[in-house]
């Protein structure tokens, strides 16, 4: 029942028998739960740790349960600053991804050098990423900013069907616009059906394939993918690209799932539509980062500009920073709140 604030099920069942017998000590709890005592003592670590057990005033060496409405309250405000620190963390790795890459646009590397390998067309790309396939002992992770078309997904099917079935873990991210494509929908739910994960966000920020965290493949030019691409090996470069991929997915939505509405009522993409709102990014170019229609860019901007009661889209942005809308969510599903307040 705890899980998500970091207590696992036995602790929590300790925690909740020493509420109602504060007095009882490690020898006591053992005996009452049929658990050795060393697991006992590990759980009293644990929520000591979490600030769930602290010292009994009358008596120094006996640990006291803190009350449930304080301890809640102490952890989620810890879960609060966890997240805003994932947040910056995204962030950071997302700035240095895009630093990366600016590196490589609009040129070719004289020379490859340690660490780097360059690939000149779409053959050699795929022709690349089908030898290296073979070799993948973990898992793969991608980043795919659009949906795939017929003809990329005949001509992954067979890799990734072969990749699966050795055991490999599949991972990709594709842009919630991915819903909105009956071929690409299909295609993620045969991966899925074949034992590949598939999650969904408001923004992917580049095209980007990692094998097994120590090999990166991403494309020199953005907007053609196939012309050109990079392959990194550098333990620096590489740590930093698989922390921005474990972040945003993360934060992702699972395919077949509904889109999960934070506290404030917010689906990722309206959370999304607001920070390039505020930012005075127009709907044709937040559409073009969303990977959705125009009509459907403005559908989801009126409707913010209605919940917030503004009469522009600078005040919308304004409106939304001001109320905190922009900060990270304490958790999704929660209950909205006031949009006046």
């Amino acid at each position: 029942m705890l899980d998500a604030l970091g207590i696992d099920t036995r602790t929590e069942s300790i925690y909740r028998t020493l509420l109602q017998h504060s007095d009882w000590g490690i020898a006591e709890l053992a005996a009452a739960l049929a658990l050795p005592e060393e697991v006992v003592r590990e759980a009293f670590d644990r929520l000591s740790e979490l600030s769930l057990l602290r010292p009994s005033a009358t008596e120094r060496s006996r640990l006291h349960p803190v009350s449930p409405e304080l301890a809640m309250e102490s952890l989620l405000a810890r879960q609060k600053a966890e997240l805003l620190a994932q947040q910056q963390r995204l962030e950071a790795s997302r700035a240095a991804a895009a630093q990366l890459i600016a590196e490589w646009v609009g040129h070719r590397p004289p020379a490859d050098s340690a660490g780097v390998e360059t690939l000149v067309g779409v053959d050699r790309i795929r022709d690349r990423l089908a030898e290296l396939s073979r070799h993948i002992e973990h898992e793969i992770m991608a980043f795919v900013p659009d949906a795939p078309d017929a003809q990329n997904i005949a001509a992954a099917k067979p890799l990734d069907a072969e990749t699966l079935d050795r055991g490999i873990r599949m991972r990709t991210l594709y842009p919630e616009s991915l819903r909105n494509v009956p071929a690409g929908t299909e295609y993620a739910h045969w991966l899925a059906s074949r034992g590949g994960e598939v999650r969904t966000t408001p923004d992917v920020p580049v095209r980007m394939t990692i094998l097994d965290r120590r090999i990166a493949i991403l494309p020199v030019h953005g907007e053609n993918s196939g012309h050109s691409a990079v392959l990194l090996t550098g333990d620096g470069t590489l740590t930093a690209l698989c922390t921005l991929f474990d972040l945003a997915w993360d934060r992702a939505d699972r395919l077949g799932s509904a889109r999960e509405r934070d506290q404030r009522g917010l689906t990722s993409q309206e959370r999304e539509t607001l920070r390039l709102l505020e930012h005075g990014h127009t709907d044709e170019v937040i559409s073009k980062r969303l990977g959705v229609s125009t009509r459907t860019t403005r559908r989801t901007v009126a409707g913010i500009m209605e919940t917030l009661g503004a009469r522009s889209r600078f005040q919308a942005g304004a409106l939304a920073s001001r109320r905190g809308w922009l900060t990270v969510p304490d958790a999704p599903g929660g209950t909205a709140p006031d949009p006046a307040a």
